[in-house]
């Protein structure tokens, strides 16, 4: 079967304006924000950062470091299903659960 979904590099478009205008509007949330974005073919990352670069219809992704995910995702912008927005929720750690005393 074959894809009619290709995207091909050189697609124009203002990729720093795009960026730029995220960053602002994140910022809009105030602190503590947290933001991730899913791609069309249902990956999904929490960031840390975007970058506009390369360019030429590429941005760059920067990953929370959880498990083995990659420092850095190059990402065409046709790809975006979604970004999402919001409060960031503390990460519960899991303790260590000392052995429970039992009664003598």
């Amino acid at each position: 079967m074959q894809n009619t979904n290709v995207w091909t590099p050189g697609a124009p478009g203002p990729h720093d304006e795009f960026v730029r205008n995220l960053h602002q509007q994140i910022a809009g949330q105030g602190e503590d924000v947290a933001v991730s974005i899913e791609l069309t073919d249902g990956s999904l990352y929490h960031l840390i950062s975007i970058s506009p670069r390369p360019g030429f219809g590429f941005i760059t992704l920067q990953p929370h470091p959880e498990g083995e995910e990659p420092q850095e995702v190059v990402v065409p912008i046709a790809q975006i299903a979604l970004f999402r927005i919001g409060k960031a929720e503390p990460r519960v750690r899991p303790g260590f659960a000392l052995p429970v005393k039992e009664p003598s």
